[in-house]
Parts: C-alpha cells; structure tokens; sequence
C-alpha cells in the first residue's frame, strides 16, 4: 500500500479495530475538545494581537504580566505552570520583560537556587491598560451565550483542570 493510500485509510476508517475507539474523522474536529479549546485560544489571542503589538509584547509576556498582576514572587517554575509557557519561551520573554522595566527577577532568599519574579509599577500600569481589553475580548467570544451556560462553561473547565 502507498504512503498516501496508508493515510487515507487511516483518515477514513471508522473506528480502530484493535480497541474498538471511534476515529478522529466519526467523532469530527468540531466534536474534539482538545482542538476547540485551541482554537479558541487562538481566536482570543488573535483579538488581542493588535493591542499587545501596539504595547509591544508578545503573548507570553502578556500571560506573565496577567499572572503576576494577581500573584507576584513567583519563581519561574511556577510561573510556567501558570502561563502556559516552555522555561525556553518564558525565560526570553522575562529577560525582555526585564529589559523594559516591567519585571524584576531577584534570588529567593530562603532558596539561592530559585529565582522569584515580581511585577514593577511599570509593568502593573501595561496590565492595566491591557486588562480592559483582554476583558473585552473575553466578552466577545461570549457575546450569544446565556449566563447560566457560561457559569457551567467555566465550572466544567475547571473541573477539567
């Protein structure tokens, strides 16, 4: 069987004779939570876009500005967790961050090998501006949803986590 003839069949067949699960093509990619979530994700992240360009961040700083808003001094592996970020993209966006004032990183002095990271006013002003935009775009994606229905939305995500 060719390469693509494999993939076809692969694409196409039903479900999974070895464990009898349905395929990604009978459950569908508007079915798959996974994909929706991400795509949500980047739907908000797309509307947010032209404001974080207009501040001159990036997504992830945005996420560490956001964290450290409600919760500053915390270390980067905390920090990770809680955006959503690899250490290799979180530790360019502090250093960058850092760069323009809106950071500090300090070494924990109960723990010389951990670092904290906090927020300056400077970067709690960006945040700040930011928020009512982040909010707004939050507001859109909920536009045709009833109350109810996003307070179970949002239950059931935290459950997920």
């Amino acid at each position: 069987m060719t390469s693509s003839g494999f993939l076809r069949g692969v694409l196409h067949r039903q479900t999974d004779a070895d464990t009898s699960l349905p395929s990604l093509a009978e459950i569908g990619l508007n079915h798959f939570v996974p994909y929706l979530i991400n795509r949500i994700a980047a739907v908000w992240n797309g509307d947010l876009a032209q404001e974080l360009r207009d501040h001159g961040l990036t997504t992830p700083q945005m996420r560490v500005l956001a964290v450290l808003s409600i919760n500053s001094g915390l270390t980067i592996n905390e920090l990770s967790a809680l955006t959503v970020t690899e250490q290799s993209t979180l530790s360019r966006a502090l250093d960058q961050l850092q760069a323009d004032g809106l950071i500090r990183r300090e070494t924990d002095p109960s723990d010389s090998r951990a670092t904290r990271v906090t927020i300056t006013e400077a970067g709690c002003a960006v945040f700040a501006d930011l928020w009512p935009h982040m909010h707004a775009a939050q507001d859109r994606m909920f536009r045709d949803i009833p109350a109810a229905e996003r307070q179970a939305f949002v239950a059931t995500l935290q459950k997920m986590l």
